[in-house]
Parts: C-alpha cells; sequence; structure tokens
C-alpha cells in the first residue's frame, strides 16, 4: 500500500501534526493524484474538533482537492497520467439507488462516502482527505479541471462552488429573478457571485455595516444590514429567492417575510434545529417554500467547473503553507479569512515528518 504523509488531527482538542499513513492500493477504477492544492472549508474545522459529535482519528481533513493524475487502473477510461483533476466532498457512493442513478450522488440513500472520516465501502478502513500529498480516489468521484482555470482559486469550487450552484440551478434562478444572499463568507461571495452569472438581481444580506462595500465589490447590486429594522422592511416581500449561507441557528422569520409570495428560502449552510421557530404562517399565507440544498451530484460538479471557466469565475483566496493550517483555523474562528484558505501542498514536502 502507498504511503502517504499529511497533517492530521488526532484528537478533538490538539493542533493537527505531522502524519504518515497509508493510502490503499489503486483497485481497476482507480485514479491516483498527487496533490497541489487543497482548500480549507469550515467543515474540516468542526471535523477536526468534533463539532458534529460524528469524528473518529487520527483524521487528514480537506475536500476541495486539485491535483495531477500519477496512475490509473485498468478500467479508467476518462483520465490519463498527467491530466489535472479534482475531488471534492465525497468519494463514493452505493451508486445503485435511484439518487445515485439520477447522479445525485450526495443523496445516495445509503448515504454518501466523505472524503475524509468515513469508512471505504470496501475494506472499511477510514477515508483521509486533502491535506496530503496524495490521494486515490473512484474514476466516478474525480472531474477534470477545466484549461485555463486558476487551480489555486478554483479549488473551493469544489465545495463553496457547487454547494451555491447547485440550488440556483436546481429551483431555476434565472434573469429577471431578484434573489437575496445571506452571509458574507466563503459560500455567501460565491453565492453573490453565481447568482450574478445566472443573470439574477442580487441583494446580499450581512448583519455588519463594515461589509457593505466589499459586497459590492463581489458584485451585489445591493446591500441590506440585516440588523436594521427599517432596512428589512422596506424589503418585504420582495425576493422570489433567498440562499440562506448562515451555518449557525438565527432568526429565519425576517428573511421569509421578505419573500414573495410563492418564494423559496434555500438553506445550504444551517445542519442544526431551526431556532428560533418559524411561523408557519409565513409559509401558508404566502405559499412560501423552505427548502435545503447540498453540495452537488458528480455531473454537477463538474458543471461548476465548466460554467466558472466560461464566466471567469473563482474563489477569493488566501495561500498558505500547510504548517500555517493552526493559525488558519484559529483565524476561521474568528472569522478573519477573505474568503477562503487554500494550501499550496507543496509546503508539505518540507513541514511533513
Amino acid at each position: 500500500m502507498p504511503e502517504a504523509k499529511g497533517y492530521a488531527a488526532h484528537s478533538a482538542t490538539t493542533p493537527l501534526a505531522p502524519f504518515r499513513f497509508e493510502r490503499r492500493t489503486p483497485r481497476p477504477d482507480d485514479v491516483a493524484i498527487e496533490i497541489l492544492y487543497c482548500g480549507v472549508c469550515h467543515s474540516d474545522l468542526h471535523f477536526a474538533q468534533d463539532d458534529w459529535g460524528m469524528s473518529s482519528y487520527p483524521v487528514v481533513p480537506g475536500h476541495e482537492i486539485v491535483g495531477r493524475v500519477t496512475s490509473v487502473g485498468d478500467e479508467v477510461s476518462q483520465y490519463k497520467v498527467g491530466d489535472i483533476v479534482g475531488v471534492g466532498c465525497m468519494v463514493d457512493s452505493c451508486r445503485h439507488c435511484s439518487a445515485c442513478n439520477d447522479g445525485l450522488e450526495q443523496y445516495c440513500l445509503e448515504g454518501f462516502t466523505m472524503t475524509y472520516g468515513s469508512p471505504d465501502r470496501h475494506d472499511g478502513s477510514l477515508t483521509q482527505g486533502g491535506y496530503s500529498d496524495a490521494i486515490v480516489v473512484s474514476e466516478r468521484f474525480v472531474v477534470r479541471m477545466p484549461e485555463g482555470i486558476d487551480l489555486k482559486s478554483a479549488a473551493p469550487l469544489l465545495c463553496a462552488g457547487i454547494t451555491t450552484y447547485s440550488p440556483l440551478k436546481h429551483f431555476g434562478v434565472t434573469k429577471g429573478h431578484k434573489i437575496g444572499v445571506i452571509g458574507m463568507g466563503g459560500l455567501g461571495h460565491m453565492g453573490v457571485k453565481l447568482a450574478k452569472a445566472f443573470g439574477a438581481e442580487v441583494t446580499l444580506f450581512t448583519r455588519s455595516e463594515s461589509k457593505v462595500a466589499e459586497a459590492k465589490q463581489q458584485g451585489a447590486d445591493h446591500v441590506v444590514v440585516s440588523t436594521d429594522e427599517s432596512q428589512m422592511a422596506a424589503v418585504e416581500a420582495t425576493f422570489d429567492f433567498m440562499l440562506d449561507t448562515i451555518p449557525v441557528q438565527h432568526d429565519l422569520n425576517p428573511y421569509l417575510a421578505a419573500l414573495k409570495h410563492d418564494g423559496i428560502h434555500i438553506l445550504v449552510g444551517l445542519l442544526e434545529p431551526i431556532d428560533p421557530a418559524i411561523s408557519g404562517a409565513a409559509l401558508i399565507f404566502k405559499r412560501r417554500v423552505l427548502a435545503g440544498s447540498l453540495i452537488g451530484g458528480m455531473p454537477e460538479t463538474q458543471e461548476v467547473l465548466d460554467f466558472c471557466a466560461e464566466h471567469g469565475i473563482t474563489c477569493d483566496v488566501e495561500m498558505i503553507g500547510i504548517d500555517e493550517i493552526n493559525e488558519a483555523y484559529q483565524r476561521m474562528i474568528k472569522g478573519d479569512v477573505r474568503y477562503r484558505f487554500v494550501i499550496d501542498m507543496a509546503s508539505l514536502k518540507e513541514n511533513a515528518a
């Protein structure tokens, strides 16, 4: 089995540290990849710290992976040595349920296999992610990086990009629609860029006056400070869609009130119970819809990469070395990143054990 090196969390309370481990021996349908860049998602931090109560250790985080193909199995037909490819949030699924057959592997009825922290469906070993020098993944769960796209800033498209693209496409956001994007973090700034590319009129909702200019710089047509009651009152019954990227509990009711009749509020960040409770009347009396969306399937993940390459869309990133990952986590906790960290994995050669 090929040896790999990376950075791993060994418990919920210890910093990430250099870690040597074994990747699986490539199977006939596998693609072996040298990792060039890996984005740092807030999910990585949550998983490293066991915030969701589902972590197993040691775990190598990272699911925004860009790399170069180093070998392929005998059954691989889509990729060859030297191709530049990506790996996102999942590396397997049952492959036979209705969701998988529809190319919606993220909704696999048996549950998809996460890029890190999941048992491998074949041998039960724990999957390990992209804070490492190499990875082995089934061809079905690899995507091609479009020619000409900036690889560093494209890495977060494999999570933040697809997470915001998929609901925009599924719910039919298009020219003439008005959409509110709630939150200005890694997901929110991608939501603004993508919604604009879909032709919508985009309003960014933020709690902070300090982010107004920043939001307009990202392409928002309008900005509403959600803590200002007069601003919120002025946009009641205005929007066709709300794309809600906030990952912590917050009051949905003011945003539901901002939707027109038949408006749709889409959650992409909140995994916790909704608190405070939403008003049933806010939904019933205007036929509004509260929906959710999770990343995207493999065909759609390829699609968002191609879409972003065509429209010149990438994520705003700050490059770091692997030895800066613990400091990056602390800055993420403070909200001190615009808008995604990306690790240059060349730094691993000097800093891994």
